[in-house]
């Protein structure tokens, strides 16, 4: 895999073909002061404490850009401080199952972890926003809202209740909306229908008659090809291919409307987190950045020849319809409207992310989407 780089961190080209990232050079100073920007790497080396944590993933090792994007955050920081912060990795199921990520760093089984927030919203309706939430901010605006635009502050003031501060740490882009053992042409065909879907939008597709089902990475396809359930959603072709799903369910359909950017967080706890020296928390901040764009450039790289396979492969390719679209779309609007008027919690974030998007979509049409909609009408030739 080659590693993507920020336009702040230089690489080198080592012999091998590999990449020499230079951010590391730049963390050991992060956070450190102006003064001490001037002290020897090996001075700065020694004055740092040796630390050993450990993060468990919601994800199987064998899905190497979410898997790997927590294994790239780590290295980072590795490197970023000579060795002296450690952070061993762990796929789902390793220390604890993939869905139970927040709740070993909440009570302190582990320091951190990285997992999708949706996957907690059980616990509260509001931890399904941050990741993503039905009908919502795509990659760039998602990341803008959490970077930029507040959603940073607005959604660690309602982590903190369960001892948990989340760190970006990743971005899918917009995904696919899944694969089914039979095509789904009406409102009507979705009555009844069983489907693996990830967090809260489950509740959506409820609204119209089917019934989610809440399923790890490595126990969907079993369920699929069991007949227990009749559709899944993952996250694209990629790794869609990977789990297999097209073998048993040959009809994939899109857009995943739930999860227009979905951003995935490193939570991290609180306690273990404010313990931390400052210099280490900004590398271990900047190095979850520097994951999250790895694996933006990597979906991006590997998806479209991972579709090209799967149409090769007899995968039959559909968009949900506009009836469906729009009536996901209705219940959607009505869920979270429900939701807001009796959760605080759920309101102030929901209204925040609202306001942003809303905004950012008005600029995009005006320039990125006529650019982009020219763009693909001539790719095709």
């Amino acid at each position: 895999m080659t590693g993507a780089r920020e336009w702040w961190a230089p690489a080198i080209r080592k012999p091998e073909g590999g990449y020499q990232n230079e951010a590391s050079s730049i963390f050991k100073t992060a956070g450190i002061g102006v003064a001490a920007a001037a002290v020897a790497s090996p001075a700065i080396a020694q004055s740092m404490p040796e630390i050993k944590w450990r993060m468990t993933t919601s994800w199987p090792k064998s899905l190497d850009t979410l898997y790997g994007g927590a294994e790239m955050m780590c290295k980072v920081v590795a490197e970023a401080t000579d060795g002296k912060f450690q952070i061993q990795t762990f796929a789902g199921g390793e220390i604890v199952p993939g869905l139970q990520v927040v709740d070993a760093v909440q009570n302190g089984t582990v320091e951190c972890g990285h997992t999708a927030s949706y996957y907690y919203f059980g616990k509260d309706p509001t931890f399904g926003m941050g990741t993503s939430i039905a009908f919502g901010p795509n990659q760039r605006l998602n990341q803008g809202w959490f970077t930029l635009g507040g959603g940073k502050e607005v959604l660690n003031e309602f982590y903190k209740k369960y001892n948990c501060t989340a760190l970006l740490a990743g971005n899918t882009g917009c995904q696919m909306g899944g694969w089914f053992r039979k095509e789904i042409n009406s409102v009507d065909d979705l009555k009844g229908l069983k489907m693996r879907i990830g967090g809260f939008p489950g509740r959506v597709i409820q609204k119209l008659g089917a019934v989610p089902q809440q399923i790890a990475a490595g126990d969907i396809y079993p369920a699929l090809e069991k007949g227990t359930i009749d559709a899944a959603e993952w996250v694209g072709p990629y790794d869609d291919e990977k789990l297999g799903f097209y073998k048993v369910a040959p009809h994939y359909y899109y857009p995943g409307w739930w999860e227009g950017g979905s951003m995935l967080f490193t939570f991290v706890n609180l306690d273990k987190w404010n313990a931390l020296p400052k210099n280490y928390q900004a590398i271990l901040e900047q190095a979850g950045h520097f994951a999250n764009t790895w694996m933006i450039v990597k979906y991006d790289e590997v998806n479209p020849a991972a579709l090209r396979r799967l149409l090769a492969n007899g995968v039959k390719l559909h968009g949900f319809s506009p009836a469906i679209m729009e009536a996901c779309f209705k219940a959607a609007k009505e869920l979270h409207s429900e939701i807001a008027a009796m959760n605080e919690s759920f309101k102030k974030v929901y209204d925040a992310m609202t306001k942003y998007t809303n905004n950012g979509y008005q600029w995009f049409q005006v320039a990125e989407l006529s650019y982009d909609s020219f763009m693909v009408r001539h790719s095709r030739a």
